[in-house]
């Protein structure tokens, strides 16, 4: 028999009816429910932080899910983490306060952003949501949600164009702007937030723009949980196991980590008394996260995938990978870091291996390699950029580009198909056709990099003995020889 999420034992004790919204978030999905939702429903929890309830808004049609799975069980869901061990740890999460669907509900989503109780405006809105271009670092003014909220800034669509109106209409009435908090995984997240805020104003009112850039503050941060898409099984599970129904539970490794720069002049909750670390400067973090963590997770996704593997921890478990992996980070990535106040750096490279093997997660290396387009510019180029710069080694960083660009072409070494979630395949075929730089000239993705002449040769010499050799031969190969 099973029961309501708000019936179970593990429902919230603090009184919700008391919540108020303090925090709008655009982009509710299971990272959001399972990191930044989680860590105010701990302090909410203490009795603490109940003036800061997050209403969740959704700007895409298909967030229409989103909003009646949270309606129908008055907000409320179901955070499993899962060990290594076998042991689940389930927690009803109550944080979540109010949802606004967007494409049917703008006037309500403006009401809310612009309440003067609203203090922060949250985005989890994914790498690629921000309309910048990965080699200018530029805002795609052309792009047609941009496009049209420069048209018509008092009927926004996109993120970046509601959170300008309701800056506007804060501004008219007299309201104090909030903060626009980036929880994307960006280097520089809350600086890229500015530009994208900023140069959407500009686009229908210069002097907004400026009011903007001089009087809202955009915190940089980082965000690390690995949170694989909820499926059908995890919804039996919750069934099974707590005995009530959820129609959207999120389920997540138990590390969570959250470094989040102090600047909220409207006023924030007190997250460092729930683990999160307030700092100065985020910026050594995030490069160790970036560089380290979401580096590794493109190398599993890229040569798992050309070895007809499927999960995430099913490559971590493979010894020609995990060595290829830890032997990129040790040789290309570390080396290129800021130091990390308070990390040690070879503890986090093996709690990496820890958490990439838990088959309780089962994390895709679809899901994983559907970043590529977005994070290896963020992820993996920096460092071969970085390392071009310094003379370093770069050999690593280039095979794994070569290793992604035959993965594109959807099929395995074992003739299986590879699904494949990106539109790169033209540009992988322009290669086998015979361009050898057909995939690497992508300057969307790849910048300049292809008229690098070492990182060039590096790549083409790669990509040739890939397919000569096979990818594990390759691996081991490269083990070898640090250029």
């Amino acid at each position: 028999m099973t029961t309501t999420l708000a019936a179970s034992p593990l429902a919230p004790t603090y009184d919700r009816s008391a919540i108020t919204t303090g925090i709008v978030h655009m982009g509710v999905g299971g990272f959001h429910r399972a990191h930044q939702a989680m860590y105010l429903d701990r302090l909410m929890r203490d009795g603490k932080a109940l003036d800061w309830g997050i209403c969740g808004v959704g700007l895409l049609p298909q967030d229409a899910r989103m909003r009646d799975a949270l309606t129908g069980q008055d907000f409320l869901y179901s955070l499993t983490l899962k060990h290594p061990d076998g042991h689940h740890e389930p927690a009803i999460i109550g944080s979540i306060c109010d949802y606004r669907f967007a494409p049917e509900d703008r006037a309500g989503v403006l009401e809310v952003m612009t309440a003067a109780t609203t203090r922060i405006v949250s985005l989890t809105v994914t790498e690629g949501g921000y309309n910048i271009d990965d080699a200018t670092g530029t805002f795609r003014a052309e792009a047609p949600g941009a496009a049209h909220d420069a048209a018509n800034p008092s009927e926004p669509e996109t993120s970046f164009g509601y959170i300008v109106e309701a800056l506007r209409l804060r501004r008219e009435a007299g309201v104090a702007p909030f903060t626009v908090m980036s929880c994307d995984n960006l280097p520089g997240n809350g600086k890229i937030a500015r530009t994208a805020v900023v140069s959407q104003a500009r686009l229908s009112d210069p002097e907004l723009a400026d009011w903007i850039d001089a009087n809202v503050a955009f915190p940089n941060c980082m965000v690390d949980r690995i949170t694989p898409q909820t499926t059908p099984a995890d919804i039996e599970e919750v069934r099974a196991e707590l005995g009530v129904e959820d129609a959207w539970p999120v389920v997540a490794e138990p590390f969570t980590q959250w470094v989040l720069e102090d600047d909220f002049p409207a006023g924030r909750p007190p997250y460092e008394e729930v683990g999160v670390q307030m700092v100065d400067d985020v910026v050594p973090y995030e490069l160790m996260k970036l560089r380290l963590l979401n580096a590794s997770h493109q190398g599993l996704a890229h040569w798992g995938r050309l070895l007809g593997m499927e999960y995430a921890h099913t490559a971590a478990a493979d010894g020609d990978i995990a060595a290829w992996v830890r032997t990129y980070l040790e040789r290309e990535a570390r080396p290129r870091l800021l130091p990390v106040p308070g990390i040690d750096l070879d503890e986090y490279i093996d709690t990496l291996f820890e958490r990439f093997t838990n088959e309780a997660i089962a994390d895709t290396l679809l899901r994983l390699a559907q970043f590529g387009p977005s994070g290896m510019p963020k992820f993996v180029l920096p460092t071969v950029r970085d390392n071009l710069a310094a003379g370093g080694p770069i050999r690593l960083g280039a095979a794994m580009c070569a290793a992604w660009s035959l993965g594109v072409l959807g099929t395995d070494e074992n003739g299986e198909a590879i699904p494949v979630a990106d539109d790169l395949r033209p540009f992988a075929e322009k290669q086998e056709a015979g361009d050898e730089l057909g995939f690497i000239g992508n300057r969307e993705i790849f910048g300049d990099l292809a008229d690098d002449e070492r990182f060039r040769t590096a790549y083409t010499e790669e990509l040739a003995a890939l397919k000569r050799e096979g990818a594990r031969a390759r691996m081991r190969a490269l083990l070898g020889s640090p250029e």
